[in-house]
């Protein structure tokens, strides 16, 4: 059973990597899209007003301006004049649907001409992907000279729902992840806590792992920390090869740090501070790594 003082350590920095990484990759994802969706939200703007100068003109009027497109909500644009201006219903049609087949993602979409002084509709229409679809009425009238404003609103598709799936689904698989980390972080930590509350028996030699202390033939011997968990480590598996890297690496990796010379310094300090019980001994396995001998 392996000791871990760091919970970033080991394999838990390798999967914190990943969880970093897939989250860098989201965001990437994400933003790609969005240099995209930019591009193409843009554009539409450009063909809205290309819509309203061709309905002035149809109006019989050359001078006035398109004011600037107003984005309303997601997917809904208004177009409106500088001054009062008359259309034809299929006219009004025809050039909508002209000009947004332009668009890639302007497949469906619902046209609101309004009364800009209560908000009415005056006219409106609903085109689709599928002809047989379509919700066009009315066609052939011309509509009085008045202020109008035209509401465009798409049906969600193409980049923005892309960016919204990947999103979510990268977010979805985020916090998947982050539960699996996290549980088995909590393992973990419960798993080292009742360790650290142990108390070991081997020979005359009495293990408190919690207060650090042997007790050999009734006297008390203090241990440092990193002691403590050197012999934790090996009181787990008595009689049993622990190789020299997985002692390195449980001790002292998490410190940044890795001296081969560290592990046998502690090792003897540990040797000496058993020598009153002669039947313990860690002893080395050549080319392996230690042993934490109990004789019977």
């Amino acid at each position: 059973m392996y000791l871990s003082r760091n919970l970033l350590s080991g394999k838990r920095k390798y999967l914190f990597a990943l969880i970093l990484l897939s989250f860098m990759a989201v965001i990437c994802v994400v933003l790609s899209i969005t240099d995209s969706d930019n591009f193409d939200i843009a554009r539409r703007e450009v063909l809205l007003r290309r819509i309203g100068h061709e309905i002035l003109l149809q109006s019989g009027d050359s001078t006035s301006r398109v004011l600037p497109v107003k984005k309303i909500a997601e997917n809904e644009y208004q177009i409106r004049f500088e001054n009062e201006l008359t259309f034809q219903t299929d006219s009004l049609v025809n050039t909508t649907q002209r000009l947004l087949a332009k668009d890639p993602f302007a497949h469906d979409y619902v046209v609101n001409v309004l009364n800009c002084g209560n908000s009415s509709v005056a006219y409106g229409y609903a085109i689709s992907k599928n002809k047989k679809d379509d919700i066009v009425a009315c066609l052939g009238r011309r509509q009085p000279v008045a202020c109008y404003m035209i509401n465009i609103k798409f049906k969600p598709n193409g980049i923005t729902t892309a960016r919204n799936k990947y999103l979510l689904g990268g977010l979805s698989f985020l916090a998947f992840v982050g539960f699996i980390f996290f549980r088995w972080i909590k393992s973990r930590r419960a798993l080292a806590k009742d360790e650290s509350n142990k108390i070991f028996t081997f020979g005359s030699v009495l293990f408190d792992v919690q207060k650090r202390q042997l007790l050999i033939n009734k006297k008390n011997i203090d241990l440092t920390g990193t002691e403590t968990r050197l012999l934790l480590i090996l009181a787990l598996s008595p009689n049993e090869t622990i190789e020299r890297s997985r002692l390195q690496k449980e001790i002292w990796e998490d410190e940044g740090v890795i001296v081969g010379r560290s592990l046998d310094m502690f090792i003897s300090k540990l040797r000496k501070k058993l020598e009153p019980d002669p039947n313990i001994n860690i002893v080395v396995i050549r080319s392996k790594g230690y042993k934490l001998e109990v004789s019977s």
